[in-house]
């Protein structure tokens, strides 16, 4: 399967991007970054014959990527330019995303003010708000049972002969 997922992901590449970096990822699959359009797009095995899933995300300034935006499942029998479609339409959804959202990427553009300091990070979806206090109540109890260790040590050492 890898070996057909490569041939497809090199055909791919030449279509999509003159400059592309196609490798292996660690589940099987095949990357393709494009490194001057800062998006990549992924093909993995589903575990069905001739089918692949295809994702696509984008590189972040670091060059690290992004988790992918979209993905959908292909058939590899199709031809190398139905496939560059589906690519292309991947692509501008993650392109569209990456307009939208808020993020290092889109300050320094014209017209967006830019405030002094930090900025304040935007919470994941599906993740209650941090609360301020970092001790709980478990920490609490951990650094009572080291300090009554502590003391009984000292005690045993000290406590028992008179000076």
């Amino acid at each position: 399967m890898y070996a057909q997922l490569r041939e497809t992901a090199d055909e791919l590449a030449g279509v999509l991007w003159r400059e592309h970096t196609v490798y292996r990822e660690r589940g099987g699959g095949v990357v393709i970054r494009g490194e001057h359009v800062r998006r990549w797009i992924s093909l993995a095995p589903t575990g069905g014959k001739d089918r692949a899933l295809l994702r696509a995300g984008r590189i972040l300034d670091g060059g690290t990527t992004a988790p992918a935006r979209t993905e959908v499942v292909v058939d590899l029998t199709a031809g190398t330019a139905e496939l560059a479609a589906v690519c292309r339409g991947l692509l501008a959804d993650v392109a569209a995303v990456a307009e939208t959202a808020p993020g290092p990427s889109r300050a320094g553009r014209p017209g967006k003010q830019e405030k002094p300091g930090r900025a304040a990070r935007a919470a994941r979806p599906g993740r209650r708000p941090r609360r301020e206090r970092h001790t709980g109540p478990g920490s609490w109890f951990v650094l009572l049972c080291v300090a009554g260790v502590l003391g009984a040590w000292l005690y045993s050492l000290f406590g028992g002969y008179p000076y």
